[in-house]
C-alpha cells in the first residue's frame, strides 16, 4: 500500500478541525499511486481525499494545489483542494505538508485496455486543458525537460546495459535535433497516464495527480497521452485509438503545421522521459526513497517502437488533422 507516513485518529480529527467538513467517521489508506500518502476520509458531511506530501516543498504545492483548483473553477472534471477556515490550501498532518481533495467517483483503467472512445475522451480533455490552463498566472519549468533528457541521457550511457546503449545513443542523436521554434507552449498536465484517470459508466469522471505541472510543448504532453493510452501490450501504436485521440483533440485546439513536423520526435522525446526516469532509479537509487520503482521495459519497448512507426505516425496524424 502507498501509505508512507501513517495517520491517526487523533492527528486526523487535528487536521479536520480546520475544514468545515463536519466530524470524522472514518478513514482507510489507498493503496494507488507511489509518491505520496493518500486516505480515504469520511466524515458527516461527505467523503474527501487527505493526501500527505512526501516529495515536494510546500511553495511547489501551492502551485500544484492551485492549478487544481483553477482548472475545477473552469468546470472541469478535476478533484479541487479544499480550503481550510483561514482560506489556505496547504496545512501539516504527521509533520507532512497535506491538502484535503474532494473525492470523484470513478475508476481507472490501469489494468485494461482503452477504447477507441475513451482515447478520444482524453484527447478532448487535455485540449481543454491546455486552454483553460492559457489565463493560469504562475510558471513553473518542467522537472523533465528537453534539457534534463538529453543530460540524463548522456550520463546514463556509461552505466547502459550493452543491449541499451545502441538505443539510447541513436535516440540521443534524434533527439538534438528536435526543433521547439514556433510549437505552442503553456500549462501541461505533464502525467496523464491511465491510473491518474477516473471513468465511470464509460464516462471520464476525474483528471488526478497533477504534481508533474508545469510550462512546457502542449504537444509533449499530448505525446505522453499517446504513449500510454493509444498502445498495444508491446507498445506498438493502435491506428484507430491514435486517431480518434489526435482527432478529438484537434477539433477544440488545432493543431499546427510546426507540431506536424516534430510530432515523430516528440513521440520520442515522451517515451525517453519514462524510460530515463526509471532506469535512474534503479541505476542510480536514491537513499531512503519513497518511490516506487517501475519497469523500465515497458518505455523501452515503446521507444524503439516509435523508431520504427515514423510513416505509421505521419499517417494517423494526416488522417486526424
Amino acid at each position: 500500500m502507498s501509505v508512507f507516513t501513517p495517520v491517526n485518529a487523533q492527528e486526523l480529527t487535528e487536521f479536520l478541525s480546520h475544514y468545515a467538513v463536519g466530524e470524522l467517521l472514518n478513514y482507510q489508506g489507498i493503496a494507488a499511486g507511489v509518491e505520496n500518502s493518500n486516505f480515504f476520509v469520511t466524515t458527516t458531511s461527505g467523503t474527501y481525499v487527505l493526501t500527505l506530501f512526501e516529495q515536494h516543498a510546500p511553495a511547489e504545492l501551492v502551485y500544484f494545489l492551485q492549478v487544481m483548483q483553477h482548472m475545477a473553477k473552469a468546470q472541469l472534471p478535476i478533484a479541487a483542494p479544499i480550503r481550510d477556515t483561514t482560506g489556505q490550501l496547504l496545512r501539516i498532518c504527521n509533520t507532512k505538508p497535506a491538502a484535503l481533495i474532494t473525492c470523484l467517483v470513478g475508476e481507472t483503467l490501469d489494468q485494461q485496455q482503452p477504447s477507441t472512445l475513451q482515447c478520444a475522451a482524453m484527447g478532448s480533455i487535455l485540449a481543454q486543458i491546455h486552454l483553460v490552463g492559457q489565463s493560469f498566472p504562475l510558471k513553473r519549468p518542467p522537472d523533465r525537460g528537453h534539457e534534463w533528457r538529453l543530460q540524463t541521457a548522456k550520463r546514463l550511457l556509461p552505466l547502459a546495459e550493452p543491449s541499451d546503449l545502441a538505443l539510447l545513443t541513436r535516440t540521443l542523436r534524434n533527439q538534438h535535433t528536435l526543433n521547439f521554434k514556433n510549437l505552442p507552449t503553456g500549462l501541461i498536465h505533464a502525467d496523464l497516464f491511465r491510473d491518474n484517470t477516473l471513468f465511470l459508466n464509460a464516462q471520464l469522471s476525474g483528471v488526478l495527480d497533477w504534481y508533474y505541472a508545469c510550462d512546457d510543448c502542449w504537444l509533449y504532453d499530448l505525446a505522453i497521452v499517446v504513449n500510454d493510452w493509444c498502445c498495444f501490450e508491446n507498445g506498438a501504436l493502435d491506428t484507430e485509438r491514435l486517431t480518434a485521440c489526435l482527432h478529438a483533440y484537434h477539433q477544440l485546439r488545432p493543431l499546427t503545421q510546426p507540431e506536424a513536423v516534430q510530432w515523430p520526435s516528440m513521440l520520442e522525446a515522451a517515451a525517453l522521459r519514462f524510460w530515463l526516469s526509471r532506469l535512474v532509479a534503479i541505476l542510480e537509487p536514491r537513499v531512503g526513497s519513497l518511490v516506487l520503482q517501475k519497469d523500465p521495459l515497458e518505455f523501452r519497448q515503446k521507444l524503439e517502437q516509435r523508431q520504427l512507426e515514423t510513416a505509421l505516425i505521419r499517417a494517423c496524424w494526416v488522417g486526424a488533422v
